[in-house]
């Protein structure tokens, strides 16, 4: 049995947050005792973390009066070097952008990881002093390992960093697919509707990473083409109001649905006809893995590790709005079977493989 720490901002609903759950309570099941440090104890995922894991909150200290805030936070420091300094055998930041948990991961274990979601050198525009100012910030030289849940993510890292070669690694999400087929199954409101077909987006909505944009504008062209379709968003956030307002502009009312967030998304993948991503970037996108598991065909720009769908998944298009018009255009008029099934067990034994390696 290891004493293993994770840290993460929040245990809100996302892909990051999905995985962190399903990663912690496998490390339980198997016999460890894990701790999850949070920088704000919330989360409607909350509720489906194993029990048995200690959990605990690490939050600085926000004030007007900048000399408070500082004393403030370092007498917070040293508090918590005084309870977590070396008392765990692993240390991880699960969420690379939170420097509160980069910090209590570093001091919890001389056994440290940075667990990196993102594609960086995208997420920065391939600006490289950003993306190296990026991790000074989090103190990436003090982590032991760096590991990254997509291919692409990993090498872009390694392009700017090849002094790190020997110290980062790849290793994707665990998926729990059996709860997933399950929760597929759940009732909801919406219908399948054999004489339209559904697409169907799941994500947070937030214009400058997932360009929503590109969806409603294609969906435009389509309307104007004469198809009969519909686009599903399941997500909310910061861009919500922007994609509603664009909406409301074309007169889309009638092909483009806002469901916002919900806790269980599946029973509309299990009423679509193809889930479409529209980012400019990604880490390993979770919603993939979700699609695979359902059977579900894909749309996808070129995110990371695109070429998982390429050809046997769905169809890959470029980051712009023609591209995505006409990638939805080919389904509407032909359709798409899936090439290959995807094997979850078998998927999921070669993950459990690489975090035995990683942290046990």
């Amino acid at each position: 049995m290891k004493k293993i720490l994770f840290t993460a901002r929040d245990l809100n609903l996302g892909g990051i947050e999905k995985s962190l759950v399903i990663l912690t309570n496998y490390l339980v099941e198997k016999g460890n005792d894990v701790t999850l440090v949070l920088e704000n104890k919330q989360g409607i995922l909350l509720s489906e973390l194993n029990s048995k894991i200690k959990l605990k909150e690490y939050k600085p200290v926000k004030n007007k009066v900048k000399i408070v805030q500082k004393a403030f936070n370092f007498f917070k420091r040293i508090k918590a070097i005084i309870e977590y300094k070396n008392k765990y055998d692993v240390s991880i930041s699960f969420a690379t952008y939170s420097i509160p948990g980069s910090f209590i991961a570093i001091i919890a274990s001389k056994s440290n990881i940075l667990w990196g979601h993102a594609d960086y050198l995208s997420l920065f525009n391939k600006d490289e002093n950003k993306m190296r100012k990026f991790f000074e910030d989090i103190h990436m030289d003090k982590f032991s390992k760096i590991v990254f849940v997509s291919k692409t993510a990993k090498d872009n890292f390694l392009r700017v960093f090849p002094e790190k070669k020997n110290c980062t690694y790849y290793c994707n999400n665990l998926i729990d697919y059996e709860k997933i087929k399950s929760m597929a199954e759940e009732k909801i409101a919406i219908e399948k509707d054999d004489m339209k077909f559904t697409f169907l987006n799941v994500g947070r909505h937030d214009e400058t990473q997932k360009k929503l944009t590109r969806i409603i504008e294609a969906s435009r062209m389509l309307k104007e083409d004469g198809f009969k379709f519909r686009v599903i968003f399941v997500g909310s956030g910061e861009s919500t109001h922007l994609y509603k307002e664009l909406v409301k502009k074309y007169n889309l009312n009638d092909y483009i649905i806002f469901e916002g967030s919900k806790e269980n998304p599946y029973p509309y993948f299990k009423i679509s006809d193809c889930v479409i991503l529209s980012s400019d970037y990604e880490g390993y996108p979770v919603v993939f893995l979700e699609s695979f598991i359902l059977n579900k065909p894909l749309i996808t720009t070129k995110v990371s590790d695109y070429e998982d769908v390429e050809n046997k998944r769905g169809l890959v298009c470029e980051k712009n709005t023609d591209d995505l018009y006409n990638a939805m255009k080919i389904f509407l008029n032909n359709g798409y079977i899936l090439k290959e099934k995807f094997d979850c067990e078998h998927y999921n034994n070669e993950i459990k493989d690489t975090i035995n390696e990683l942290i046990l």
